[in-house]
């Protein structure tokens, strides 16, 4: 009987989409339809359980997954013993302290005694604790943000993108918590070959972020300008210079990572360098 790795993946939202879309890049295929739950991948052997994304750390915990997507929040929330296997970098937030606009906040002193309602309790009363703060926390299961508007809280501990969804109810962030993004857990009981697969999920994953964060460049230089040229082009180990059919030119090959893109291209054209293209990466292979 084949081996097959069994990841749980949120069942619908941002991540999932996320999630589906980095796994259609690192080559992987599912057979979804309309309300599946559980789906194979004609390509790779893994199996996916489509969750809610708080049931995903004691699924994997459980060995009910071997290994699953989730949000770090949901991680720390739960609290149970996963092995960080790769920070995915995207689904990025926050989680923050907010009161309403028009209370006055001079401090964590603020908090003291005060009633604070959230969805992120264990998080919260870490926090709290270490910085030597007693309040009363408040659980609720969603719409933290309406809590001090209806009189329920005094402030609210809460996931922040935007920050739009807490103008429009009259608060402001005041405390910054924790960063969350995206992360890729496993349990601690993988057999040898599961952990093989992972290892190859894994492999793929890297091979389509670096893609993601880098971009090749081509480009016609002065060949008396080539030195100085390739001393700014950090490629993965040396560019490649061609010769070109009209004399005292070349055409130089590298590639460069996406931040750091605008810089080095002024830099570039200030040496001389034309016909400057610039090609995105389906796959970098490390």
């Amino acid at each position: 009987m084949e081996t097959k790795l069994r990841i749980a993946l949120q069942k619908k939202g941002r991540l999932n989409e996320d999630s589906m879309k980095l796994l259609k890049e690192a080559g992987i295929k599912f057979n979804v339809g309309s309300g599946k739950l559980v789906a194979s991948s004609p390509n790779f052997p893994i199996e996916v359980l489509f969750l809610r994304d708080d049931d995903i750390p004691q699924t994997v915990a459980d060995d009910v997954a071997d290994i699953g997507i989730v949000g770090e929040n949901e991680m720390c929330e739960k609290n149970f013993d996963l092995t960080i296997s790769k920070r995915l970098g995207f689904s990025k937030c926050r989680l923050s302290l907010a009161i309403p606009k028009a209370e006055e906040y001079t401090g964590l002193d603020f908090f003291k005694g005060k009633k604070v309602a959230t969805s992120y309790p264990v998080i919260l009363e870490k926090y709290f604790m270490e910085q030597g703060i007693q309040a009363d926390i408040h659980e609720i299961a969603g719409s933290v943000e309406i809590a001090p508007g209806i009189g329920l809280a005094d402030a609210i501990f809460d996931i922040v993108s935007s920050g739009s969804t807490l103008v429009a109810n009259r608060l402001k962030e005041v405390e910054l918590v924790m960063w969350s993004e995206a992360l890729l857990v496993s349990g601690s009981n993988l057999s040898p070959e599961k952990q093989q697969l992972l290892e190859e999920l894994v492999f793929r994953i890297n091979s389509v972020q670096a893609a993601n964060s880098n971009k090749y460049i081509l480009m016609n230089v002065p060949n008396d300008k080539i030195e100085d040229i390739v001393q700014i082009l950090p490629g993965m180990k040396s560019p490649t210079v061609l010769p070109l059919a009209d004399k005292g030119w070349s055409s130089v090959h590298s590639v460069i990572q996406e931040k750091k893109f605008w810089e080095i291209i002024g830099r570039l054209k200030e040496l001389g360098a034309e016909g400057i293209l610039v090609i995105p990466i389906e796959k970098m292979i490390l």
